[in-house]
């Protein structure tokens, strides 16, 4: 086994390149660090990529058709005559990049000035004049459907909407807090008299807010430098390659630094950039959204403001520079204006701070059923010290726990992989060791290598009582890893989503100065660069199909667009040859126990109301036509609270299972109360889970199953 072929695959890439850069003759001009850049960037892709593509007149229309969408993804500064001059090089980028020549960016770039110059004098005119709410007109939102506009005259209609479009939820609030204002005084039975605001006033008011929002937003545009947008161009080249490849600009790689060490300074959140906003993608343990409780994957941030200050509108915004403004100080406080999954608007205030990942470390939990006993491990990412394993990781971690677990008398296991995205391959390989004697856990391949197989080859078993897993479509990549070996071995029933994340990839990060021997332009940043793949023991990637639930039960993402599969450019499912392993001996009427699982979930209402909801959500992400008629937008807004009030009740669901702590953790709750109230909101969320409550009822499945087989082996001894 190969266990360092990644890291002699980088090896030898930087010392090709090396020596391909050292004598390599420039001709530059003041374009002389953007040129290197793109010509590293090309190199590197071509020689150490996974699956490289070719730089030809398709992947040109790609970069063409991508580039234009990521700087104007609204469609609110070009024309259509830009993009028809644009044309011209539609078949020339490919050219362009083996040239290292730069003409399409700066062309592209210079107009983007100047439209956006152009976009300021719109807005201001727009906005002088008041908008009327009473028209009956809408908006579509579906912006990639919208072709650019083929005059001025358009693209200030276009303008208009969009702005009328960006006030009326202020407007909408201004007169519900008002009117909310007023009605308290009165029953304070105040002297001083307090008028709701008039509608005149109230849109007014909107108004303004919205200018000064444009203004800030124009202002931070302002101080963005062309090397911003150039880094914009070259990762757009990047992304044809596959999702996960990406180019970091120096401050990029501090950030990426920053991440690897365990700490964020911000709201506790990672954001994808979207047309309607930024995406939360992934809320971190103990950061202030967790915190708060009122965000939730999927939501979308529309508008950020500082302490209490008029928002400034992200969408549209490239998502640096959204996260810059969600970002800050330490005690700074901001207030995101938050469009939720189901569709309504509301401002949720933060205070910002330096998150610790100490709640992404593994977790345990007893869990108390009659007098019976399991346990649940959470684990939400495989965390490692790449400069020191021998300091904490998901593995030693994770065998800590189940060994206090044991102690403490569990009968059976549930390891919780909800949510998490994956991480280092070496704790995946001995963390599967725990549950099984020895074998294989997972193949990798790097491109035009063969396969390398890792195994666990510690024959000690730490648990070989019953184990379930919970997944979701979020577990990805390492956690993928887990899941497969141990449904391949059928070591473990897996319920959750009907597939996980389906990211069967790995990526190094590759400094880019490394590669050149002479650099007068300083640090040049680097490359995460995807350079091999995953497979299961049985030979299968795990690559876009992720992994199967043994158990598939709904959750509010069912429906919505998460996976790898809905990624721009993924790498391909594909197969090799199976690993020589032996199924798990452990358990007998495995089938018959998913039988069972299955048929409690199709007849359990709260299952039933999680697909109802995830149906509505989806729906609700589906309407892209929204009325600018305040009667009408009012209306539907109301509906949809209602609905979204109605499916509130699955927060209010009970297991009746009860949930304690450690009783290592007991004796830290005198130290740290804070860590006491994470447990406790923690076992009191674990209450109302029913997968969790299922994941149980499979344990004492297995629990008896394990009881027959001993007394068949004691009968036929």
């Amino acid at each position: 086994m190969k266990r360092n072929l990644a890291y002699a695959l980088i090896v030898m890439l930087v010392a090709v390149a090396s020596c391909s850069f050292t004598n390599k003759s420039y001709q530059f001009d003041g374009d002389d660090k953007d040129k290197l850049l793109l010509d590293l960037i090309a190199y590197v892709l071509e020689k150490g990529h996974y699956e490289p593509k070719a730089i030809d007149d398709d992947f040109s229309v790609q970069v063409f058709e991508d580039f234009i969408d990521v700087l104007d993804p609204t469609k609110r500064y070009f024309l259509e005559s830009d993009i028809m001059d644009f044309e011209q090089y539609k078949f020339q980028i490919d050219d362009q990049i083996n040239n290292t020549d730069i003409t399409f960016f700066n062309v592209v770039y210079d107009r983007l000035i100047e439209r956006m110059d152009d976009a300021k004098k719109i807005y201001k005119e727009i906005l002088q004049d008041p908008f009327d709410y009473s028209i009956d007109e809408n908006i579509s939102v579906s912006y990639e459907d919208e072709p650019f506009a083929a005059s001025r005259k358009e693209l200030k209609e276009r303008w208009r909407k969009q702005l009328k479009y960006a006030t009326i939820g202020t407007y909408d609030s201004k007169l519900t807090r008002s009117k909310k204002d007023a009605e308290a005084k009165k029953s304070e039975s105040s002297s001083e008299e307090v008028k709701p605001l008039t509608p005149e006033e109230a849109e007014k008011e909107a108004r303004e807010a919205t200018e000064k929002t444009l203004d800030e937003f124009f202002d931070f545009i302002d101080d963005l430098e062309r090397k911003d947008w150039f880094v914009q161009y070259i990762n757009t080249i990047v992304d044809e390659f596959d999702p996960h490849t990406f180019y970091f600009a120096p401050e990029d790689k501090e950030k990426f630094d920053v991440s690897m060490s365990g700490k964020f300074e911000g709201i506790g959140a990672r954001l994808q950039k979207k047309p309607e906003g930024a995406k939360v993608v992934e809320i971190i343990s103990g950061g202030p959204v967790w915190r708060d409780q009122r965000m939730e994957v999927g939501d979308e941030i529309i508008k950020v403001g500082q302490d209490g200050k008029d928002p400034i509108d992200i969408v549209g915004m490239r998502l640096d520079d959204a996260i810059k403004l969600i970002k800050g100080p330490e005690g700074t406080v901001v207030d995101l204006t938050v469009r939720k999954v189901d569709g309504s608007i509301e401002v949720i205030s933060l205070t910002r701070d330096v998150v610790e990942l100490e709640e992404s470390y593994a977790k345990s939990a007893k869990i108390i059923k009659g007098d019976q006993k399991f346990g649940l491990i959470n684990l939400p990412k495989f965390y490692v010290d790449f400069n020191d394993y021998s300091e904490r990781n998901a593995a030693t971690d994770v065998a800590k726990e189940v060994e206090r677990l044991k102690q403490e008398g569990a009968e059976g296991l549930i390891l919780d992989l909800r949510d998490n995205g994956g991480g280092s391959l070496k704790t995946v390989v001995e963390m599967a060791g725990l549950f099984i004697k020895d074998g294989p856990i997972v193949q990798v391949r790097s491109n035009g290598q063969g396969k390398d197989v890792y195994d666990d080859k510690d024959e000690r078993i730490q648990w070989d009582g019953p184990l379930v897993i919970l997944v979701n479509e979020l577990s990805a990549s390492a956690s993928e890893i887990l899941a497969a070996a141990m449904q391949d071995y059928k070591r473990a029933i897996v319920i959750g989503s009907k597939q996980t994340f389906g990211k069967g990839t790995v990526q190094n990060v590759i400094p880019l100065e490394n590669i050149v021997r002479s650099n007068e332009h300083g640090d040049l940043g680097a490359i995460k660069l995807t350079t091999q793949k995953f497979y299961r023991i049985n030979g299968g990637s795990t690559q876009l199909e992720g992994v199967k639930s043994d158990v598939v039960v709904p959750d509010k993402y069912s429906y919505i667009d998460l996976g790898e599969r809905d990624q721009a450019n993924p790498l391909k499912w594909d197969k090799i040859t199976p690993a020589n392993y032996d199924i798990w001996d452990g358990y007998i009427d495995y089938e018959q126990t998913i039988a069972n699982s299955k048929k409690r979930m199709q007849a359990n209402p709260q299952i039933k109301l999680i697909e109802e909801n995830a149906k509505w959500i989806k729906k609700q992400q589906e309407e892209n036509l929204i009325s600018l008629n305040y009667k009408t937008y009012k209306s539907e807004e109301e509906k949809d609270k209602k609905q979204s009030d109605y499916f509130k009740s699955l927060t209010e669901y009970d297991s009746k299972l009860d949930f304690e702590s450690l009783k290592y953790e007991e004796e830290l709750f005198t130290q740290d109360a804070d860590l006491r109230e994470k447990r406790d909101r923690w076992h009191k969320d674990l209450a109302k889970d029913v997968y969790v409550e299922e994941a149980v009822n499979v344990l004492q499945d297995l629990k008896m199953n394990n009881l027959k087989q001993a007394k068949l082996a004691s009968v036929k001894g």
